[in-house]
C-alpha cells in the first residue's frame, strides 16, 4: 500500500514511516523544503509540500494518507489554525479528489468536547474541526485520539476506547502502530477512539 504521511518528520512520523516500512508498505514522506529528512529510512520516497499552501496533485497515485504533523506547542493561534484545522480539512478534500481509500487522522484525546476552560482549548477546538470534516467527507477512516504523549517506544500493549484513562500516558512508538493498524483493520474504521499505552 502507497501511504502519504503528513508530519512524516515529526517524533511520531518518523516512527511511523520506519514501522510501515517493516510492515511492508510504501510510505511517502511529505515534508516541507526546510524539513530534516535525513532520519528517514533509506530509500522512502518524498514528496515536499507545505500543509498551508497544498498542490491540488498531493494526493496522486497514492492508497492511504495519515495526518501526523502538527503545528507544535509554542506556535500562534494563527499557525494552529492553518496547520492542525485548515491544512487537515485541505488534505482530507485532496485525498477525496484523488479517490484515495482511507484516511487516518492522529488526533487528541479531547479532542471530541473542547474544555473551554483548558490550556489547549484552541488547539483542541482546530483538531475537533478538522476531525468532523474528516468524518463528513465520505472517505473511510480511523481517527486516533491518544492521550498525553512520551517519546518511549512502548510495548505494543495499548487499550483503545472510552474506558481509557484521560490521565494517563501513550508512547509515541504504540500510536505509530495504531496508525499503522487502522489502515487495514475494519475492526477500527469509521470510528474514533481513545488510546493509551498500558504497562
Amino acid at each position: 500500500m502507497k501511504i502519504l504521511i503528513a508530519g512524516s518528520t515529526g517524533n511520531t512520523g518518523l516512527r511511523l514511516t520506519r514501522q510501515l516500512v517493516e510492515a511492508g508498505h510504501e510510505p511517502i514522506a511529505m515534508h516541507r523544503a526546510s524539513s530534516d529528512t535525513s532520519e528517514l529510512p533509506d530509500g522512502v520516497a518524498t514528496r515536499e509540500a507545505d500543509l498551508t499552501q497544498l498542490d491540488d496533485d498531493i494526493c496522486e497515485g497514492v492508497d492511504a494518507v495519515v495526518f501526523a504533523a502538527g503545528s507544535g506547542g509554542d506556535t500562534s493561534a494563527e499557525m494552529t489554525d492553518r496547520v492542525d484545522r485548515d491544512g487537515a480539512i485541505d488534505l482530507i478534500d485532496r485525498a477525496k479528489a484523488a479517490d484515495v481509500q482511507r484516511f487516518v487522522m492522529l488526533s487528541s484525546v479531547g479532542a471530541d468536547d473542547p474544555d473551554p476552560q483548558s490550556d489547549l482549548h484552541h488547539y483542541l477546538k482546530a483538531k475537533h474541526d478538522a476531525d468532523e470534516h474528516l468524518k463528513a467527507s465520505g472517505l473511510k477512516y480511523s481517527i486516533v485520539r491518544p492521550v498525553a504523549l512520551t517519546d518511549d517506544d512502548g510495548s505494543r500493549n495499548v487499550k483503545l476506547g472510552d474506558d481509557v484513562d484521560p490521565k494517563g500516558k501513550a508512547a509515541r512508538g504504540d500510536v505509530a502502530a495504531v496508525l499503522v493498524r487502522a489502515l487495514t483493520d475494519d475492526a477500527l474504521l469509521n470510528k474514533a477512539y481513545r488510546m493509551e499505552s498500558v504497562a
